[in-house]
């Protein structure tokens, strides 16, 4: 009875990150930097504050967007980091996990055939749920800029079907971010267009040496903008599966209708803990953020002496590094690279066709993983070279 599944699904294919991994996972003896999930546990506090949940009995449904407490202390959270007001009563929704908060606001806005536009190479979560959504995505090619999204580039690929836009920095894979005069670039185009645009802003906490700056802080696009973020990557709980969205009022009234009957309300248990995430445990997310830091100048240090490049990471936890193919797919490559050298590394056109050439290496991980695993590449590529 496959045939009687609905089309959209059967054609969606698993993740490229995820198929890659699991068909390395059989491979003794292999240091993997690929996937993107903090190697902090979740800080003691924030776990006790869950635990506490469950003994007071505080496991029933919240309000369909999210405990009021909850909705306030993010208010307060987006207000004091980014200069953004939004009002918990009417303009938040605690989702589960920011992929619910993309999924909802996607099937809310997009019609049959509509086209959004987003960056190449990307994350590539975004697609399917754009397809799902009746949805057409567009990538767009930003290896030749430095993989940051202008407003040019949004502009050369409206055309009357388009509705959306996603910006997603800091970037999944590359780690770039994007400074507040490109940002204002992009808000000009926006001024001139009917367009929504998603900014996903997951990995703000994670950004080194420049304050992150969201397009929703600009006013003139403001009514245009839904921000999504949530404490996964800023308080290593991905499991908790807490996110939020921010939208006006008159959109977040249509966005939460969807959410009420895909899931009710996030749930209760990790409500609590991201309360205790967002107002006493603010400075977790700094420590977590100071140890990437020094990650990420261990790995670009390494990568250069390899003399490989890379696109200079501002954000998250990923350095994305052209790899020499020697004829070979970057695919093929990867594989190679595992075999050979015992090092797993997701190869770039997981990320769409534009990562083609790139492996995306994630360091989130110890220092102790990424030197074994930096090693082993180090002489790999130095085989490479004398074949």
């Amino acid at each position: 009875m496959e045939h009687l599944i609905n089309p959209k699904v059967k054609d969606i294919e698993i993740s490229g990150i995820r198929r890659f991994f699991n068909m390395v996972s059989h491979y003794e003896d292999i240091v993997a930097m690929t996937i993107g999930q903090p190697d902090f546990p979740t800080p003691l506090s924030i776990k006790k504050a869950g635990i506490q949940a469950i003994e007071n009995n505080q496991t029933s449904y919240t309000h369909n967007a999210g405990m009021l407490s909850l909705r306030k202390a993010i208010e307060q959270h987006v207000h004091h980091f980014y200069q953004l007001s939004y009002k918990a009563e009417e303009e938040i929704i605690v989702t589960v996990g920011a992929s619910q908060a993309l999924d909802i606001t996607l099937r809310t806005i997009i019609r049959q055939g509509d086209e959004v536009l987003l960056p190449g190479p990307v994350y590539p979560g975004y697609e399917p749920l754009i397809r799902l959504a009746g949805g057409k995505p567009v990538f767009i090619d930003t290896s030749e800029n430095g993989f940051k999204l202008t407003g040019d580039l949004i502009e050369k690929n409206l055309t009357s079907k388009t509705k959306a836009v996603i910006l997603p920095y800091p970037s999944n894979p590359t780690g770039v971010t994007l400074s507040e005069t490109e940002l204002r670039e992009i808000t000009n185009v926006l001024e001139k267009h009917k367009l929504f645009l998603l900014a996903d802003e997951i990995y703000s906490e994670l950004v080194y040496d420049q304050p992150h700056t969201s397009i929703a802080s600009f006013p003139s696009v403001r009514d245009q903008v839904i921000v999504i973020n949530g404490v996964s990557k800023s308080h290593s709980m991905t499991g908790w599966r807490i996110g939020y969205l921010l939208a006006p009022s008159w959109l977040c009234r249509h966005i939460l209708k969807v959410h009420q009957y895909n899931v009710s309300c996030a749930a209760s248990i990790s409500q609590h803990a991201a309360l205790e995430a967002l107002t006493n445990g603010k400075k977790d997310a700094i420590d977590m953020r100071e140890t990437y830091k020094e990650r990420r100048k261990f790995v670009v240090e390494r990568l250069s002496q390899m003399g490989l490049d890379y696109a200079e990471p501002d954000g998250a936890f990923y350095v994305f590094l052209q790899m020499p193919l020697n004829g070979k797919t970057t695919f093929e490559r990867a594989v190679q690279l595992v075999e050979e050298a015992g090092v797993a590394l997701v190869p770039g056109d997981a990320f769409s066709e534009y990562g083609q050439g790139y492996m995306r290496l994630s360091y989130a991980y110890s220092m102790d993983t990424l030197r074994k695993g930096l090693d082993r590449l180090e002489r790999f590529i130095t085989l490479d070279s004398s074949r």
